[in-house]
Parts: structure tokens; C-alpha cells; sequence
């Protein structure tokens, strides 16, 4: 995959640097080991966050910016990872999907970045371009119907949009049968180590859960 950062990103966030991971995998419904490390970060955050000082978290504090500067509210759309770590704080059990579903999940809590995980064979065209979502675009997000993305960062391909860091999209969407799998981590705070490190969290996960070498991942700005 080849992945461009549009201008109008640029213009709101002129030190984001995004990463993508892109590995061969077997999914499966469900793996214990995996949620034992998803409930043991869980206990983490209870003793040590609240859901007021989760967004001082700096992936999610400039993800919050961001959708300010582009005109939405963060608290009407809140970015995944926020969304998930609340859940945690509020003592609720995270919705369990499937073990792609799931990574992509912890690694998106233990970091704090909104992460999008897609079936890369669902893609059209080789080329994701991260942009902003245009009034009236059409968007199904995943179990939402259609939402409003207007004013959100939004990743397209040659079809249209396929992930946000609120919601990714139905067409695109990780299952049982993916085998081809593409996660874009968006730092948009900047922090390159931190997104190498995420990138690398996930490489891991990956070796370990899904039957994979781990693939590689590239940087992207």
C-alpha cells in the first residue's frame, strides 16, 4: 500500500506522522491469552487514569485538537481510543469481536492513537490518501449505519472513505476470512518513537495471536 497525507492534513496537523503495518495473518473468533493482556491493562488504567485525565494522554489529546481544528466535536465523535479506555474506566466489558478486532484494540489502548485495522483485499486500488471528511460524503461506519464525517480526518481509497479514527467502514472491515491485513496508526501528535514502538506492539501481537511473521510496517508524514 502506498499511503498520502493530503494538504489539508498538513494545514491542521503539520507534524502528524502515521504509520501502516501490513502482515499475512489468520484470524479466529476468540483467544484467551490475548484478552488476558487486553484485562490486565484494563486493571492498569482503573488504578491510574480517570475519564477526565485519559484525554491529557497525548495520542488522544491531539487527536482532540485535530477534530476541533477541523471543525468537529470531540466529544460528539470521540476518537476510538478514547471511546475505548472510557469503557474501561466506566467498569464495562470491551465488546469482543474477533481476534484481529481485538488487537488492533489493545494496541490502540496501551498507545492512546486512534488505530484503523482493514481486509486490504477490499480495497480499491493500491493508494490510501488521508484527508478531511466534505459535507454530505457518504460513509457507513462499522455497526453505525451512516454517520457524518464531515470535518473528520478520513482515509479514502479509490472507491471513497474507508476509515476515521471515530469509526472505520462496513466495505473495508477486518473478518474471520481476512487474511491481508492493513493497520494505519495516526500520530497526530508527532511522536515518531511512540508510533514506531505501536507499529512494532503490534508486529508482535501479530506473530503471537495470528499465526504471522509479524510483517513490516513503514512511516508515513
Amino acid at each position: 500500500m502506498k499511503v498520502i497525507v493530503s494538504k489539508e492534513i498538513e494545514a491542521v496537523c503539520p507534524g502528524f506522522v502515521g504509520a501502516c503495518v501490513e502482515a499475512q495473518v489468520v484470524n479466529t473468533p476468540y483467544c484467551a491469552e490475548l484478552w488476558k493482556e487486553i484485562e490486565a491493562l484494563g486493571e492498569e488504567y482503573r488504578n491510574t487514569l480517570t475519564t477526565e485525565s485519559l484525554k491529557d494522554l497525548s495520542g488522544i489529546a491531539a487527536t482532540r485538537r485535530v477534530y476541533r481544528a477541523c471543525g468537529k466535536d470531540p466529544s460528539r465523535y470521540r476518537p476510538a481510543s478514547e471511546a475505548l479506555i472510557r469503557r474501561m474506566l466506566q467498569g464495562k466489558a470491551l465488546y469482543q469481536r474477533d481476534t484481529l478486532v481485538d488487537l488492533v484494540n489493545l494496541a490502540s489502548i496501551r498507545f492512546g492513537y486512534s488505530i484503523g485495522g482493514f481486509d486490504a483485499d477490499c480495497f480499491v486500488g493500491d493508494t490510501l490518501t488521508l484527508g478531511i471528511g466534505q459535507a454530505g460524503e457518504p460513509y457507513e461506519g462499522i455497526g453505525r449505519g451512516m454517520i457524518n464525517i464531515e470535518g473528520l480526518p478520513v482515509y479514502r481509497d479509490a472507491q471513497g472513505g474507508v476509515g476515521t479514527p471515530t469509526s472505520d467502514h462496513e466495505r473495508t472491515k477486518m473478518q474471520l476470512t481476512t487474511t491481508h491485513l492493513v493497520v494505519l496508526i495516526n500520530g497526530y501528535d508527532g511522536d515518531e518513537e511512540r508510533v514506531r514502538e505501536n507499529a512494532a506492539f503490534i508486529c508482535q501481537l501479530l506473530c503471537r495471536y495470528c499465526q504471522s511473521d509479524g510483517g513490516s510496517y513503514f512511516l508515513y508524514r
